[in-house]
């Protein structure tokens, strides 16, 4: 076939074509009697192969060099297409959210979005002094930009500047919060349910619940004694299991004094009694969490690790006693 027919029935231009030629990528193969250049059946498998190839989006140097290399590997060229896949929806996510920025900040002059621009600019500075500078300053920031920036915020006094930035502009963050929280970096993780913790709202609660289940020590911590601050008595088994575990055990004993004292200290010495068992670490941290709890249930118990097996248990508990 001549390019004209093959333009017509691939729906690749004859332009495209002609450049496919010039570049050696996809030449027609044969001649017709009359001297024109022609394409063989392989030709046109070839320029299918090619236009499929860029539509993943390689360059047309890569579409020839995993076309002609008898070694190429698929599966990386994919891997490293999905990484460059990523970085551009990155790119396009921030200027989006630039864009909403811009419009959710009532801009409508010129000098009003390149203020806008230029406090986005500072949030993002590579200095410290400066993004903090910007978040004292973003009263036209909305909520999202401001939470999406505290989540990407790794020094103290910039976070607590853009906190503050956050509680002033009265938005709610949850949204992206819950996003956050299906983050693959823990870190993101940790500053969502930080934030979360300090937000109201059902929506934060039904967040936090959500976060409790995190395979992050961490974050899953922040999100149980995040709940434990809001009264929620559901919360109790995870508290103890912080307790058993090592994982911010005094907060979570704490936690638990102050359910108890609402009236299910019975309830919950019970179920922090079951979790004694052979590792004498686990028994001392038990006990000190009982020491937070009042009534005879939480004595009782005492007394029994007063004569633990364990001198560091025993002592624990005996020093607990003296103090209630």
């Amino acid at each position: 076939m001549r390019i004209g027919e093959v333009a017509r029935r691939s729906g690749v231009s004859a332009r495209m074509l002609r450049h496919y030629d010039a570049v050696g990528l996809a030449a027609p193969s044969g001649r017709s009697s009359a001297g024109y250049r022609e394409y063989s059946a392989d030709d046109i498998v070839r320029i299918f192969h090619v236009e499929s190839l860029r539509a993943l989006g390689l360059s047309l140097k890569e579409v020839g060099q995993a076309l002609d290399d008898p070694d190429f590997a698929p599966g990386e060229m994919v891997a490293e297409l999905e990484v460059r896949t990523r970085a551009r929806i990155a790119r396009e996510e921030d200027l989006l959210a630039r864009l909403r920025t811009v419009a959710d900040a009532g801009a409508d002059r010129w000098e009003q979005v390149l203020e806008v621009v230029a406090l986005l600019s500072g949030l993002e500075s590579g200095d410290a002094s400066s993004r903090q500078r910007a978040a004292l300053s973003a009263e036209a920031m909305s909520g999202e930009r401001l939470a999406r920036a505290l989540l990407d915020e790794d020094d103290l006094n910039v976070a607590g500047a853009l906190r503050w930035a956050l509680a002033r502009s009265g938005d709610d963050p949850t949204s992206v919060l819950i996003t956050a929280l299906a983050d693959r970096d823990a870190q993101v993780r940790r500053r969502a349910v930080s934030v979360l913790v300090e937000t109201p709202g059902e929506r934060a609660v039904v967040a936090l619940r959500s976060a409790v289940a995190d395979g992050d020590p961490t974050v899953r911590s922040r999100a149980v004694l995040g709940l434990a601050d809001r009264g929620d008595p559901d919360v109790v088994p995870a508290l103890i299991d912080l307790v058993v575990d090592g994982v911010a055990d005094v907060d979570a004993g704490e936690a638990l004094g102050v359910i108890a004292a609402d009236g299910a200290a019975d309830m919950i010495v019970a179920a922090v009694v079951e979790r004694l068992g052979s590792d004498a670490a686990v028994r001392r941290r038990i006990a000190q969490a009982l020491g937070e709890i009042v009534g005879p249930a939480a004595a009782s118990a005492l007394n029994r690790l007063a004569d633990d097996s364990d001198e560091g248990v025993a002592v624990t508990a005996r020093y607990l006693i003296g103090r209630r």
